[in-house]
């Protein structure tokens, strides 16, 4: 296989994990469900470009730029939205995203539906593995803090945690947050990888995609969205060999595993250090009690 094809498929991966380490954060640690995440994503691709071929910043500049602007802009999302309880919420972010991407058809300013061309190539395997690295680094510091302790709690029972004194409001306003900038800034990796933005490619399939890689991977579990960004992202290529039906293949597949495995890849568990150390000691033990069963030992200590 040509090793820039394969490179393209990491790139890919990568930027799709920026997106969903943010979703895991809102929709695995906090329990909120957002089929609006495409919308973060076109607004932060579209200030990311704009900051670096109209303004000349820096291109990890520039995709700050986009993080941050896409957060900012969540702010009044999550104010406006984030005390709706259960379905409502979902709806309202998908409406959101929808609204964001309506708006982009119709601002010329960005080329309006027909798209905005000649964005400078600036995204590389290496700077796409170093951002993926430091976002997941942050993200499980967070998460193993006391404010990510406190979105769980929210997650769990947000009745309980406004009982012992959490502020419920604030740790989704901050998750919503987090969760945006890491969106942005996916999709600043996108337009400077691609070249060319168009408001179709951040609908709501977008989201919907982003959304099964969140549950794919395993709820509360960054392990899993690594996981299951990688996993998914080259699925379908790898079946790229049924040519039309690979995607019926790959949707046939993604349905399979939650059915057979709903808690999804990692089941809110963690891939540690300290668990792989456990279990190579595991396997090491195992193999030397067989081969002491196997030369006689085990019966003389008996």
């Amino acid at each position: 296989m040509n090793w820039f094809y394969i490179k393209g498929i990491l790139m890919l991966a990568g930027m799709n994990l920026m997106a969903v380490l943010g979703l895991s954060l809102l929709t695995g640690f906090t329990g909120l469900f957002s089929f609006g995440h495409a919308g973060f994503m076109a607004l932060g691709a579209y200030a990311a470009a704009w900051a670096g071929v109209r303004m000349g910043l820096p291109f990890l500049v520039a995709l700050l730029v986009g993080g941050l602007f896409a957060g900012l802009v969540s702010l009044p999302i999550g104010r406006l939205t984030l005390n709706l309880k259960g379905d409502y919420f979902c709806i309202a972010t998908l409406g959101f995203g929808e609204a964001i991407r309506l708006i982009l058809d119709n601002v010329q300013t960005f080329g309006g539906a027909r798209g905005w061309p000649g964005i400078p190539i600036r995204t590389e395997l290496w700077n796409v593995a170093l951002i993926c690295v430091a976002a997941t680094l942050f993200m499980v510091r967070l998460v193993n803090s006391r404010h990510g302790r406190n979105m769980i709690a929210v997650r769990e029972e947000e009745l309980a945690a406004k009982t012992v004194g959490i502020d419920t409001f604030k740790y989704k306003m901050l998750s919503l947050f987090v969760s945006a900038v890491y969106a942005g800034i996916a999709g600043g990796m996108m337009g400077y990888y691609t070249g060319f933005l168009q408001p179709k490619m951040f609908g709501m399939a977008r989201s919907t995609e982003l959304t099964i890689i969140v549950i794919f991977g395993g709820i509360g579990s960054v392990s899993g969205s690594v996981l299951g960004s990688v996993l998914l992202t080259a699925l379908p290529e790898i079946l790229r060999t049924f040519a039309i039906w690979r995607l019926v293949v790959y949707g046939a597949a993604v349905i399979f595993i939650m059915i057979s495995r709903p808690e999804g890849l990692m089941g809110g568990r963690e891939i540690t250090l300290e668990a792989i150390r456990r279990l190579v000691r595991g396997r090491r033990a195992e193999a030397e009690a067989g081969a002491g069963a196997g030369t006689g030992v085990g019966e003389v200590r008996r």
